[in-house]
């Protein structure tokens, strides 16, 4: 019974081990993507407000839309 207990206590490991290099590398790759998304909100914010209707977003659905949260549907004729 002792034995049982111990083996459902223990803890589990799966023996991998994970490279620094590709740890430094996914670490680099999300720095990049979000200096990326930094900025497309940037040049997002500098179209007027009838450029921004144009591709059928609003202000307020910059970051939303470039972090890819809000699927917009086609709400035509859009005002």
């Amino acid at each position: 019974m002792a034995a049982l207990l111990a083996m459902i206590a223990r803890p589990m490991t799966t023996g991998t081990f994970v490279k620094p290099s590709k740890l430094l590398g996914a670490c680099h790759r999300a720095i990049a993507r979000y200096f990326a998304r930094r900025e497309a909100i940037a040049r997002l914010r500098e179209f007027s407000d009838a450029e921004l209707r144009d591709i059928g977003l609003a202000r307020n659905e910059i970051e939303p839309a470039v972090r890819g949260l809000k699927p917009r549907l086609p709400d035509w004729p859009r005002r």
